[in-house]
């Protein structure tokens, strides 16, 4: 297996209604964890990849436990560290059929969006390491917390790590006075491996796609010209991987994504997930594969099918981790998707 993959980002409390209930129709909220960059590492180490998760928590029980779920994942948590404020929160209420999922944002004065600069001791954090990834989120958080992720990115690339982004836009979050395009336009020109959807790129990056973003209709050859652009922009590239989404209801989606190296563009796959039991972390289930795949599998093409089946597959279960093996996600890559009883 190869180096460990390191990840940064915020962690926060996630407070669910039971199964597709609304905000507080019954007067409980089913709590765990979740956050981008904790997704992707709680996935690679369920796919026998060592992960190691850095963030800023603050000294608390709570913190506390989350570092213990870790533990039980398997993902290394020594490097994160303790400081002022709180454990950010998020309220997520499960969409079904027509009727969306909603989230409702808790984070400010977060221990991460007050952290700084020089915070995290980064040499400590990348030992044994071959691949950084980081999301757009953190950026969009603060403009310490941005300070602190372009911190973190140029230290990667000084220690010659591979660095992954997902640009993952949430408009609800950049509020401190700079936009997402004036951020990770900046950082961007520092990642090999990108990874989004239309919108990310559109959105942070400001390169527009021919493509209707809710239209739930795909065309592959917009999809070329819009990975083209970007990678034509930002000659640091590599590689860049876009997910396709065709959004029927909130139940039913289309599921597949592309893949460009700037010399061929490859297509996955596709899946039809006709009962969504959570979307959330998906996303972070695709990127957990991609890096794994590149990491550890054939070639881009493999990789490719391997993180779109274990997105797939994350559509499946509550709540923001992936729990899945490789095995399992590469069962459904050679076409058991059936969900015949397995004894």
């Amino acid at each position: 297996m190869s180096s460990v993959v390191v990840t940064f980002g915020e962690t926060m409390l996630r407070l669910a209604p039971p199964g597709f209930e609304r905000f507080l129709q019954s007067p409980m909220f089913v709590a765990t964890f979740g956050g981008g960059e904790a997704n992707v590492a709680v996935a690679l180490a369920g796919f026998g990849q060592g992960a190691r998760y850095v963030t800023v928590l603050p000294a608390n029980p709570i913190a506390d436990a989350f570092l213990g779920e870790l533990r039980r994942f398997g993902v290394d948590e020594t490097q994160a560290v303790r400081g002022p404020g709180r454990m950010g929160v998020y309220y997520v209420e499960t969409g079904a059929n027509q009727r969306p999922s909603k989230v409702v944002y808790d984070r400010e004065y977060s221990a991460i969006a007050l952290a700084k600069p020089g915070a995290i001791d980064w040499t400590k954090c990348f030992s044994g390491a071959g691949w950084f990834h980081i999301t757009g989120i953190t950026p969009a958080i603060s403009q310490s917390a941005a300070d602190l992720a372009m911190e973190s990115v140029r230290a990667a690339s000084a220690a010659r790590l591979k660095v992954s982004c997902d640009l993952n836009y949430r408009k609800n979050l950049w509020k401190y006075g700079r936009t997402a395009k004036e951020v990770m336009t900046e950082l961007f020109r520092l990642v090999d491996i990108g990874i989004a959807n239309e919108e990310d790129c559109q959105a942070a990056l400001g390169i527009q796609a021919d493509v209707d973003v809710h239209s739930g209709q795909i065309s592959t050859g917009a999809y070329c010209a819009l990975a083209e652009k970007v990678l034509a922009t930002f000659p640091n590239l590599k590689m860049l991987a876009i997910t396709l989404r065709e959004s029927k209801s909130a139940s039913h989606n289309g599921w597949s994504a592309c893949l460009h190296d700037g010399k061929e563009f490859r297509l996955s796959r596709h899946y039809e997930i006709t009962h969504i039991v959570d979307r959330v972390g998906g996303g972070d289930s695709f990127a957990a594969g991609l890096i794994f795949g590149l990491l550890n599998l054939p070639g881009p093409q493999e990789a490719l099918e391997f993180a779109v089946a274990a997105s797939c597959l994350k559509h499946s279960i509550p709540g923001d981790f992936s729990r899945f093996s490789r095995d399992e996600v590469e069962q459904l890559v050679r076409g058991g998707g059936s969900g015949r009883v397995q004894r």
